[in-house]
């Protein structure tokens, strides 16, 4: 499923417009993107936790080469699906 799948079942399942549907998903991505740029964790009860965390500057080698390289440090982004989100997943026989 990509974006544009999605906006389709999000506008059939609450009865909008395409559009509706693509400003609601858009608000929900952006109200997501900034709080994890300010650190903040997201949880949507059932679904998940969105949080960020830090990964130290180190060094490493390229593998073609053998050389030694600088690996800047970098915020990532993690997600833990929630307790209902594994069970519907992992469910049998569906």
């Amino acid at each position: 499923m990509n974006k544009g799948d999605l906006v389709k079942v999000i506008a059939d399942a609450a009865g909008v417009t395409n559009a509706t549907a693509t400003s609601t998903l858009n608000a929900v991505l952006d109200s997501i993107r900034k709080s994890l740029k300010k650190e903040d964790k997201v949880t949507l009860i059932g679904f998940g936790t969105f949080s960020t965390s830090k990964r130290a500057k180190r060094d490493g080698r390229n593998p073609s080469t053998g050389a030694k390289i600088k690996i800047p440090a970098k915020t990532l982004v993690k997600f833990k699906a929630g307790k209902e989100l594994s069970e519907a997943v992992n469910k049998k026989g569906k």
